[in-house]
């Protein structure tokens, strides 16, 4: 129950001359008021500065050349000796794409030579070795996901050798119990794809939306029609996928209320067991392939919050709880349990589950998380290939987080997950007076909470309906790297991340 009393040997501090709120309990994990969720436009206009999207803890930027190999390979021997090991999770990147959608900003190759993959699955298969040398076969994979780029850019007998391959170097859970993911684009499934998936032990799949009208698709060069999608869902339910999660776009050109509207309505006729909704935000001189998108013919800012309002009360209204920054998820999915019972929490995939797991990233860019550390892959196939070649690990970068750092990376992962964050507790797990230590940021909550995000009290912050599409504004208070304000000004310090809504 996160309803103790406030321990006697706190200073009450900053918190304790807040007064003008109610008093209040923190409700127990369980408690429904976590997805509920209350549109602001007011709100919304205010605070709609740029901050990161916390997939991480430093985010990328702190990341430096100076975690080498070497340093993966002690903190790989740290994992593997601890006194407690963890379960693993697999992440693959599988960068090519054959068709260039125009707005997107993964990292990926686009090329119609299907031959381009062989020498790249000769070199993650070689990646994936070491890795399995470094851990051994006793430490079991509760999940793997493949990424992209297009993972079914891959041809059958290429998806069934790669999953072979793994289960060769390690021991993955059974289908019961492991949670085995891809990302599908439904215009590349073959005939046989989806059994082939099926049959190598995928037991989830993403696919991309984005937006069922002609216009926009012709737009955004993504022709996919509502027969094929659906005939994509369908197979993959007789096949015995057990979760099917689709992506969807507001802000692409052509897109207006009524567009939008007939998207939202094809897409509950679908009823994908998760739905994750992006904010497109147009960077071309960042994304090249942006730069095919005329900004004339995108939604204004004020129709795109019109959208947003519509998709979150549509769906919800539809029976998708809301669980964060752009996922909603039906009641009975691993995502809302995860939620429910505290165990959620954000990867540079998003929401996820299986937070115990130590990640293990493999292919370009990929970014992998150990003993709470961070490496990344080289971003570009050359040295990508040269490394492996050389016989190293193709590790590019990386970050080995101080204790304050990981401290406060658990305090943003518990308030982007759960909504709330009980001070006596976390002061416990973390041996600290908790208004001492945040004594600067509790007093820079103070206006979030006189506008009405959050209720803060001696107990702790209680994100509320209309201040959880703001989750990320009130995260950027604990970020050391981010300096204030961060409440409602944009500047210098912030250039590479997106606005928040």
């Amino acid at each position: 129950m996160f309803n103790a009393p406030f321990s006697g040997h706190y200073s009450m501090g900053i918190v304790g001359q807040i007064s003008h709120f109610d008093d209040y309990s923190l409700p127990s994990i369980g408690d429904n008021f976590m997805h509920q969720i209350e549109f602001d436009r007011k709100l919304i206009e205010k605070y709609n500065i740029s901050g990161p999207r916390y997939t991480s803890y430093p985010t990328v930027l702190t990341f430096s050349d100076a975690f080498a190999a070497s340093d993966y390979r002690e903190v790989a021997t740290e994992s593997n000796t601890a006194q407690k090991r963890k379960d693993l999770s697999l992440y693959f990147h599988i960068p090519f794409c054959a068709r260039l959608c125009y707005y997107c900003a993964c990292n990926k190759v686009v090329t119609k030579k299907r031959d381009m993959a062989i020498p790249y699955l000769q070199r993650i298969k070689t990646e994936l070795k070491r890795h399995a040398e470094l851990y051994g076969s006793d430490r079991d994979v509760a999940q793997l996901h493949w990424g992209g780029g297009t993972p079914t850019f891959l041809s059958d007998d290429q998806i069934h050798a790669l999953m072979a391959q793994t289960r060769h170097s390690f021991n993955l859970k059974s289908d019961q119990s492991g949670e085995f993911s891809i990302e599908i684009d439904p215009r590349e499934v073959r005939p046989d794809t989806l059994a082939t998936l099926r049959e190598s032990g995928f037991n989830r799949m993403s696919l991309g939306i984005q937006d069922f009208e002609p216009a926009v698709q012709k737009a955004v060069n993504r022709i996919q029609s509502e027969e094929l999608t659906e005939s994509v869902i369908q197979s993959a339910r007789a096949l015995g996928f057990r979760s099917i999660s689709v992506d969807l776009i507001y802000g692409l050109p052509f897109q207006n209320l009524d567009t939008v509207s007939r998207t939202l309505e094809k897409v509950q006729q679908l009823n994908p067991d998760r739905i994750s909704l992006y904010n497109y935000a147009h960077l071309p001189d960042r994304f090249m392939p942006q730069k095919r998108l005329r900004a004339e013919d995108m939604p204004q800012a004020a129709e795109k919050l019109d959208m947003l309002k519509l998709y979150i009360e549509t769906l919800t209204a539809a029976g998708y709880a809301y669980i964060g920054m752009d996922h909603f998820a039906k009641k009975t999915d691993a995502l809302y349990l995860a939620q429910e019972n505290g165990s959620l929490y954000r990867n540079f995939q998003g929401y996820s589950t299986h937070a115990e797991c130590d990640l293990i990233a493999m292919g370009v860019s990929a970014i992998g998380t150990v003993g709470g550390n961070f490496y990344q892959n080289c971003k570009d196939l050359d040295p990508y290939y040269k490394a492996l070649d050389s016989g190293e690990l193709p590790i590019e970068k990386g970050y080995r987080p101080s204790t304050e750092d990981r401290l406060r990376r658990a305090l943003i992962m518990r308030l982007i997950c759960d909504f709330k964050l009980d001070f006596q507790s976390f002061a416990e797990r973390w041996q600290i007076d908790f208004p001492t230590h945040f004594r600067n940021e509790l007093e820079r909550l103070r206006e979030m909470a006189q506008d009405g995000l959050l209720n803060l009290n001696p107990e702790g912050i209680l994100v509320s309906a209309r201040g959880r599409l703001l989750i990320r504004n009130i995260c950027m208070v604990f970020d050391q790297y981010i300096p204030p304000p961060v409440i409602v000004s944009d500047n210098e310090n912030r250039p590479r991340f997106s606005k928040v809504i």
